[in-house]
């Protein structure tokens, strides 16, 4: 199952070139993956870290970029779920223009007890939400 956003480039994410500066990615990578959570587990990361004192921080990252976005691209970013663990989510989001690869990236989050700061296991309710059938 995935989950689809489409992000415009707008002049404030492009260098002097025009082109995608890739921390600007970054962030578009990771509001994709806050959208997919507020879908997926029916909660942004407000009522998530407010309400549920639970946090997802990304423990590890890798990216490819396959080819520049330039200004006023329109970029769709599907966000896949790849494996989940005991505390471990691992995501994969992939970034097109027009059906054109032009970036991949991989995220591993591990959800995490905001008071204790360390990882818990994932609630059943959000665990069946993510991989239906797991719980």
């Amino acid at each position: 199952m995935s989950f689809a956003v489409e992000r415009r480039v707008r002049f404030a994410h492009v260098d002097a070139a025009g082109i995608v500066y890739f921390p600007r990615l970054w962030e578009m990578i990771d509001g994709a993956v806050e959208d997919w959570s507020r879908g997926t587990l029916g909660a942004g990361r407000g009522a998530t870290h407010l309400d549920r004192r639970l946090g997802t921080p990304v423990v590890d990252t890798r990216a490819r970029f396959l080819r520049p976005s330039r200004l006023d691209d329109l970029l769709r970013l599907e966000v896949r779920v790849a494996a989940l663990g005991r505390s471990s989510l691992d995501l994969f989001v992939a970034g097109s223009c027009g059906g054109e690869p032009r970036f991949e990236a991989e995220l591993r989050q591990v959800l995490v007890d905001l008071a204790a700061m360390r990882a818990t296991p994932w609630p059943d309710d959000w665990r069946a939400a993510i991989m239906p059938g797991s719980a």
